[in-house]
C-alpha cells in the first residue's frame, strides 16, 4: 500500500486510486470555493439538503442572526442607575448570545454558499441601519428635550 505525507501528523493509506479515503470523503462533503445552488450543507449536517424550502429557511435563518448580531452590538443594554452587579450580569448574558450568533453565522459562511454569504452580509447590513438610526433617533429626541427646555426658561 501507498503512503502519502500529511503536515505534519503523518502518513494516510491511499486507496488504489492514488487517493486517501479521509480525502476522498471529505472532497464529496465540503466545498472549498464559493458556489451557487440550494444543495447545501449549514450548520448541521443533512441542513438544508435538497430543499429548496429548506434553503430558503436557511438563508432567513442566517439573515436574521446576523441582524441580531448587529443590533445586539449597537444597542445600550443597561439604563443608568442600575446596580454594577445587574448591569454586568446583563451585559455579560447579552453579550454570550451576540458571541454565539456570530460563531454560528460564521460557521454558516463557511459552507461556502453564495446565497447564505448573501444573506449573512445583508442581515449584517440592515441590523447595522437599524441600530444606528435607532440610536440617532434617542440621540436626536434627548437634543430636542434639551433645546425645548432651554427655550422654555429664556
Amino acid at each position: 500500500m501507498s503512503k502519502m505525507y500529511m503536515s505534519p501528523g503523518g502518513y494516510m493509506p491511499l486507496m488504489p486510486n492514488g487517493t486517501s479515503n479521509t480525502q476522498s470523503s471529505m472532497q464529496s462533503m465540503m466545498q472549498m470555493s464559493f458556489y451557487w445552488g440550494k444543495d447545501a450543507t449549514v450548520l448541521f449536517h443533512g441542513w438544508p439538503g435538497k430543499s429548496v424550502g429548506m434553503y430558503i429557511l436557511a438563508i432567513v435563518f442566517v439573515f436574521l442572526l446576523a441582524m441580531a448580531i448587529e443590533v445586539l452590538s449597537n444597542q445600550p443594554l443597561i439604563k443608568p442607575g442600575t446596580s454594577p452587579l445587574v448591569g454586568g450580569l446583563m451585559q455579560a448574558f447579552v453579550q454570550f448570545f451576540r458571541i454565539s450568533f456570530v460563531y454560528m453565522v460564521m460557521l454558516a459562511v463557511m459552507s461556502f454558499n453564495g446565497g447564505i454569504f448573501i444573506a449573512a452580509v445583508v442581515g449584517h447590513t440592515l441590523g447595522f441601519f437599524i441600530a444606528k438610526s435607532r440610536a440617532l433617533a434617542l440621540v436626536n429626541k434627548e437634543e430636542d428635550k434639551g433645546s425645548s427646555s432651554v427655550r422654555n426658561n429664556v
